[in-house]
């Protein structure tokens, strides 16, 4: 016997689910989309926001989709009068303490909030006072990888899901309450004293401005970027990255989200640790010491060489070395930024050719 799913009826359109899913995951596992904001795929659900809101047939209150069970014959609407109604009531109110510096923002273009408002027609909160705005957190970049303007933070909670359930170092949460709520270490400490490893997962699931990249500052607007897939350099895991390029430069690196084996995770290293592409001391071909005396020295020179003149200088070494000293005489360090089957190639051959097991990979420490 298969598996019973449930039938049901979401902006119009009839799908069939799995049981056991949300309004919000089966719409999402059709194609359907229902506006959100705390909500992400990757994370449990919360029910903050209420942006998700949807008109249920034969109920009479609005139901968070994010957090209401489908169940067999649900006939729902993200989109009807009501539903509107009330998700641009929701944006409106969270409008009345967001600052409205979009244009100086670095996440104008893919800034969920502003992206909901221009959906909905909002140009600004019809509840807002002089005043209103939030301007008592200072900007917070004591840190060396992101800066922290809890001014924008709408408190969804995507960054304390995501330190808590994605990387498990749970170094945020909510504290104070009423209008002082506000996401921060424990109480009295600074991020830098926390838990907290700047993987910058919580950055990458901010839906605003709250939470910056520094690499990213001034590099790029969303539609100025490009989007490149490509592998994490720095050990043999293969995260998925998605590289932000503006012309020549990477604006700023993303994980996959639905890339293997990370599913959008990173570390430290990962996300913000792509300098090295950059530096003026990467070497781009074969240098070969020149030496000024028998022996190496500071002063020594290096000039330009072929591959092919290298690589036979090293083979001719390591046959030197070996014949006076034996095959335990030589090692090699595989690079964490090579291949895995570069790193195979590289223990096959000093374990098979040289005879020894002295190879050793730099990631390990």
């Amino acid at each position: 016997m298969g598996t019973h799913r449930i039938k049901a009826v979401i902006n119009g359109r009839e799908i069939t689910s799995e049981p056991g899913v949300t309004i919000l995951q089966a719409a999402r596992a059709n194609g359907i989309r229902i506006p959100s904001l705390c909500d992400h795929p990757a994370l449990p659900p919360s029910g903050a926001c209420r942006v998700c809101l949807v008109e249920v047939e034969k109920n009479p209150k609005l139901l968070p989709a994010c957090t209401t069970p489908l169940t067999d014959g649900m006939v729902a609407d993200a989109f009807s009068p009501k539903a509107l109604a009330a998700r641009k009531a929701v944006v409106e109110m969270i409008l009345i303490r967001h600052p409205l510096d979009c244009f100086s923002c670095e996440s104008n273009g893919r800034c969920e909030l502003q992206n909901l408002a221009y959906e909905l027609g909002i140009e600004e909160s019809p509840f807002r006072d002089d005043g209103d705005v939030c301007t008592e957190h200072e900007l917070d970049d004591t840190n060396p990888f992101f800066i922290r303007d809890m001014n924008k933070c709408i408190l969804c909670g995507r960054c304390v899901r995501a330190c808590d359930h994605q990387s498990g170092y749970h170094a945020i949460d909510f504290q104070f309450r009423g209008i002082k709520t506000m996401i921060h270490p424990p109480v009295g400490s600074k991020l830098e004293e926390s838990d907290c490893v700047f993987c910058g997962q919580c950055v990458q699931m901010c839906p605003v401005g709250a939470l910056t990249e520094k690499k990213a500052v001034g590099q790029g607007r969303a539609w100025q970027t490009k989007t490149v897939r490509t592998t994490c350099p720095y050990c043999g895991v293969g995260c998925q990255l998605d590289l932000h390029v503006n012309g020549d430069r990477i604006a700023r690196v993303t994980g996959t989200e639905d890339g293997m084996p990370n599913r959008g995770r990173l570390c430290v290293k990962g996300r913000f640790g792509y300098d090295f592409i950059y530096s003026d001391e990467r070497l781009t071909k074969p240098l070969i010491r020149v030496r000024k005396g028998e022996k190496k020295s500071p002063d020594d020179e290096f000039r330009e060489a072929s591959w092919d003149e290298a690589l036979d200088l090293v083979s001719s070494r390591l046959k030197e070395v070996m014949q006076k000293h034996g095959p335990d005489a030589v090692g090699g360090v595989s690079c964490a930024r090579s291949l895995n089957e570069d790193s195979y190639s590289m223990q096959k051959l000093f374990r098979m050719v040289f005879q020894n097991h002295n190879v050793d990979h730099c990631a390990r420490v």
